[in-house]
């Protein structure tokens, strides 16, 4: 009988070890996995079971939580909110998060680590620390000019400080409140189908994720790829362009909206933007020049961040001559975010140096 008490006790161990076991795998190996299920509401639940930090501009928030009584229980407000969207983004309990509210999600959340009082306070609490602020480099005053200048037209502007390369101002038109998509209900399921099916799309930052062509703006890089690449050496030297001006290895001519742009210097030609001057000199640079100094502006690169995503402008790398003089005018197949033309502006303002946003 003794015999099979200690096999019974014995077995009895073996499953009390193989519990110990499967919790410790449970607990420290799939932890991360059981977080990350879509089934596990704790996550959501702690994330939305504190105030989110702010977001600020001139050191006052834009942004705030409100007390909502619900299980997710506090919800994202903006203060002016279609005037920062386009900076701030969206936080909904529902649809999850945009721009800067996605960018620093990890601050304003309170997981950042670098919010912990000290290191790896988080992994051995499993606790979360208050949401942190995220300062931004917005001017109010820039803003304010920027979103009132448009007039609610479809459009955006950007403002860069040559200087340092601070963003002042991302303003985007028409715009929409993220006030009616913070919460959860049948009142932000509404307001989103609503904004997204709008014609005007007012969801889309125009600042950041829309590209259009240039056009003449585009004419300051062909200036400085002449200028870099050795196409102009004198800027007050005529540069023998006809007008109009064929266009390689094609019969279409090429013409100008201003007078005075045969034979023109590239000065003259900037003053009154010489289609036919900046198509030819951008074929003199070449191609390969051409995309060098477009590159060097921030054309074709798709890791900008500042911090939230901002699509890629571009600059054909492959192109024949006629197509070149075409990019060269900002034509053809160039396109630029507001925010790209802004830092090529700003570059020009700081002495040639693009600075890092």
């Amino acid at each position: 009988m003794i015999r099979y008490i200690r096999h019974a006790a014995a077995f009895c161990l073996l499953l009390l070890v193989a519990l110990l076991l499967n919790a410790g795998r449970v607990q420290v190996f799939k932890a991360d996995d059981y977080d990350k299920n879509q089934a596990n509401r704790r996550q959501t639940i702690a994330r939305y079971g504190q105030p989110r930090g702010d977001i600020l501009v001139g050191g006052r928030p834009v942004t705030g939580s409100k007390d909502s009584g619900q299980q997710l229980r506090y919800e994202r407000t903006y203060r002016q909110g279609p005037l920062y969207a386009p900076v701030t983004g969206y936080a909904s309990q529902t649809y999850g998060t945009s721009l800067i509210e996605n960018a620093e999600d990890d601050v304003l959340s309170g997981t950042d680590p670098r919010l912990a009082p000290v290191p790896f306070w988080h992994e051995v609490t499993r606790g979360q620390q208050d949401g942190g602020d995220v300062h931004t480099t917005i001017d109010a005053a820039a803003q304010r000019a920027a979103f009132d200048g448009l007039g609610g037209k479809r459009g955006a502007v950007a403002a860069v400080e040559p200087d340092t390369g601070k963003v002042l101002a991302l303003a985007s038109t028409p715009s929409y409140d993220p006030n009616g998509i913070s919460g959860t209900g049948s009142a932000a399921t509404r307001d989103w189908s609503r904004l997204n099916a709008a014609d005007a799309q007012p969801m889309l930052n125009r600042a950041l994720k829309q590209v259009y062509p240039p056009g003449s703006t585009f004419k300051v890089v062909t200036a400085a790829a002449a200028l870099e690449h050795g196409a102009v050496d004198d800027p007050d030297a005529t540069t023998g362009t006809p007008s109009p001006y064929t266009l390689p290895g094609t019969a279409t001519k090429l013409t100008n909206e201003a007078e005075g742009c045969e034979n023109a210097t590239l000065t003259h030609a900037f003053e009154v933007s010489c289609n036919t001057v900046f198509a030819r000199l951008g074929v003199d640079v070449g191609l390969d020049g051409m995309v060098e100094t477009a590159r060097n502006f921030g054309f074709n690169d798709g890791r900008l961040r500042i911090p939230s995503a901002v699509v890629r402008s571009n600059f054909d790398s492959e192109m024949n001559d006629s197509q070149v003089a075409l990019s060269a005018i900002g034509q053809y197949d160039t396109t630029a975010t507001p925010l790209q033309m802004a830092m090529v502006a700003a570059a020009v303002a700081s002495g040639g140096e693009v600075r890092k946003l």
